[in-house]
């Protein structure tokens, strides 16, 4: 053990070194991926086009078949009907078409009428010789004239003579017949094949009119003449229609664990296709997944990385818990490993104790590194045990360690007792049983009772095992890494303790004053966030050494005499002296925790035997002061500096006959003051506020140590005495 601790000693000592530090990284990062790579390397298959499935195929993750999709979107545009807009503006443009050329028709009658009656008058004047009126083919060719050229071409000449003949009167019955038949045919759709139609319904419309015959055929060649196409196709409507109709469309895709071939069947070229599509076909050189796989690697161990660079800790510490944390951690997933291998059996990754590395890391370490490497494991955990699962990730497996693992964190508390540890391993395997009843019950299996009791099983001896290995393991850790653990803290101050016994039995006084001590530097050391625990057990073990020679320190004297009244000063103050490195030695040769023997090694500092020094130059004025003086060193922690100052203190205190509030206040004052003068304090991290804090903490519980009793009545003690 003292060679595999001077091993770790020359490791942590690397650490402190940031190569080191982020080669020790990197050593994790290699074998988190050389355990996880198999996990995540893609499945080759040995299928080719017509072939038999040996197995059944399932597609390992959510792909889009964009060919089926596209496909599919190209159908739902063939089903898109053309649009086709009507143009109601149409009708009445050709009525007013039709309309206009009726009214040039009584424009030109009325014209020749005025022209008529103009030469009527001058026949009657005698200005003018008698002349007959224009021609009905003269009329119609000036009727033509008014018209635009366009429609003189189109209509037949004997549109116009028959319009020539007409009076305005038939002219207007003709004109409101004409347009009524127009407003009707028109009024409808009438796509480019149904033009000729619609004329026909014109036709017949006014075949049956009382209009003469010229004037009825007239009408009718107006009629057809006016009738045209008024609906057309829309292209931009009908290709927005189809866009909505194609985009309406959801992604044809190949979901996860989605059958693409059942065994047995005949692997056509379709669902080549989709073995294709999905990757599983020539899918050895894609480099995609230990890309996934070292980003993974990269980011977890970056965030650990983090949390031991921000900590505010000595460097010691630091290393210690550095490598501490990178044995756990390779050791769990080792674990995680050899039972993934097991994929013969369903369920196996629940037989994984979770929380063993959760509860090591809070218990040795930090309960936020606790916290944060449960995460990482469950993470893990999802990849190691992907066995029998669609995809890379168990997610069942990665929810049942995370909440396993947390369960065995909070439960555990600041007292982590061995038997603490059993109850949060089995707290947990309560945890474990209620998510793997969530897991199997919600997507409503169906498991035989065997099943079920195999769960079972397995939640227990997770929770349980993780509790069994954490016992069993640390004692190995607190022992390589020389730490002083919580629960190590309370298994010294058990008073069955070999060495707090030998106190008891060999020095009562001391024990006593130990107990006393120990009760004045907790409190003092919670007050300023110290660590009260330590300084407690601290203070049962600082006089240790007095075992050695107990008769000469007062408090173990009783009523015997003082064995320095007959003693040199200089030999007496030898003797008061060696019961430091006494206890040191002591300490050693019980293999008692570092942290434990430098507060007994330190609670004197450099402090001065002043009632011997003071004899010693009674006799001697040439006395050395440093010969009265404790060899040290000076406090380097606050629970040194603490136990210091309390154990001072509660030996001045006792010594007092009357001590008063006031007596005890003044008295702690000064004992502290001496300690700052003499620069006892000022290798310890301890500021004055919280030097202050101390003085004003011990003092209120020195006062409820010695406090002021009633004096009982003589009758009252009489009373009692015969009772």
């Amino acid at each position: 053990m003292d060679k595999l601790q001077q091993n770790f000693v020359r490791i942590r000592k690397l650490l402190d070194i940031t190569f080191f530090r982020v080669l020790f990284f990197i050593v994790l990062g290699m074998v988190l991926f050389a355990v996880m790579f198999s996990n995540v390397k893609p499945e080759k298959l040995d299928t080719n086009l017509f072939s038999i499935a040996e197995k059944t195929i399932r597609s390992p993750s959510t792909v889009e078949d964009k060919e089926s999709t596209e496909a599919k979107r190209q159908e739902a545009r063939d089903q898109v009907k053309p649009v086709y807009t009507l143009k109601n503006e149409y009708t009445q443009n050709r009525v007013d078409l039709i309309s206009s050329i009726f009214k040039t028709a009584v424009e030109v009658n009325d014209q020749i009428a005025e022209e008529l009656k103009e030469q009527t008058t001058d026949i009657l004047e005698g200005t003018q010789p008698i002349a007959s009126g224009p021609s009905v083919s003269e009329k119609a060719a000036r009727l033509k004239e008014e018209l635009t050229e366009t429609v003189s071409k189109q209509l037949p000449n004997q549109v116009f003579t028959a319009l020539a003949q007409a009076s305005n009167d038939e002219l207007s019955i003709a004109k409101d017949l004409t347009v009524t038949a127009i407003s009707n045919a028109m009024t409808k759709r009438i796509p480019a094949d149904e033009v000729e139609n619609a004329k026909k319904r014109v036709e017949e419309e006014l075949k049956y009119s009382t209009l003469n015959e010229n004037l009825k055929l007239a009408s009718i060649e107006l009629g057809r003449y006016a009738i045209i196409q008024n609906e057309f196709y829309d292209s931009v409507a009908t290709e927005e229609l189809r866009r909505q109709a194609a985009e309406s469309v959801e992604p044809v895709k190949i979901l996860q664990g989605q059958i693409i071939v059942e065994q047995g069947d005949l692997i056509n070229q379709e669902i080549y296709r989709q073995l294709k599509l999905t990757g599983l076909l020539n899918n050895t050189k894609s480099l995609k997944p230990f890309a996934g796989l070292t980003i993974l690697i990269i980011t977890v161990l970056s965030a650990i990385y983090y949390y031991f660079y921000q900590l505010d800790s000595a460097p010691e510490k630091r290393q210690t818990h550095l490598l501490l944390y990178g044995l756990i951690f390779l050791l769990s997933i080792f674990i995680m490993k050899i039972i993934s291998m097991l994929d013969g059996y369903s369920g196996v990754g629940y037989l994984y104790p979770a929380a063993m590395g959760g509860m090591l890391l809070k218990i040795l370490i930090d309960e936020k590194l606790a916290i944060l490497t449960s995460i990482v494991f469950a993470v893990c955990g999802s990849v190691l045990f992907n066995e029998g699962v669609t995809g890379i990730f168990n997610f069942s497996e990665g929810i049942y360690l995370l909440f396993s693992a947390m369960a065995a964190i909070l439960f555990l508390s600041t007292h982590n007792r061995r038997s603490k540890i059993l109850q949060a391993g089995l707290f947990a395997a309560l945890i474990n049983l209620l998510v793997i009843a969530v897991l199997l019950f919600l997507p409503n299996g169906k498991y035989s009772g065997i099943e079920y009791g195999y769960y079972v099983v397995t939640a227990v001896v997770s929770g349980f095992g993780s509790a069994v290995l954490t016992i069993g393991l640390l004692p190995f850790f607190e022992a390589s890494f020389g730490i002083l653990s919580t629960m190590k803290l309370i298994e010294l101050s058990n008073p069955n303790h070999p060495l707090l016994r030998k106190i008891l039995m060999e020095a009562p006084g001391t024990y006593h004053h130990s107990v006393m001590v120990a009760n004045l530097a907790e409190s003092a050391c919670e007050a300023i966030g110290a660590n009260g625990l330590l300084a407690r057990v601290g203070s049962y073990y600082h006089d240790i050494g007095k075992t050695r020679r107990p008769n000469f320190f007062i408090e173990n004297q009783m009523h015997n005499d003082n064995p320095h009244d007959r003693l040199p000063p200089e030999k007496s103050a030898g003797i008061i002296i060696s019961h430091v490195t006494d206890g040191v030695a002591i300490l050693k040769k019980f293999h008692m925790p570092r942290e434990i023997i430098e507060i007994a090694e330190q609670h004197h500092g450099t402090t001065l035997l002043k009632f011997f020094y003071h004899k010693a130059l009674q006799t001697n004025p040439d006395t050395k002061e440093e010969d009265f003086r404790y060899p040290g060193p000076r406090a380097q922690s606050k629970e040194s500096a603490v136990v210091g100052i309390a154990d001072s203190v509660e030996a001045a205190v006792r010594s007092l006959s009357q001590p008063t509030p006031e007596l005890i206040e003044s008295l702690v004052r000064k004992i502290v003051a001496d300690r700052l003068q003499d620069g006892q304090l000022n290798k310890c991290d301890l500021t004055i506020r919280e030097i202050d804090t101390v003085s004003d903490t011990l003092c209120e519980t020195l006062k409820g140590i010695f406090h002021s009793r009633i004096e009982y009545p003589e009758l009252t003690k009489k009373e009692v005495k015969q009772a």
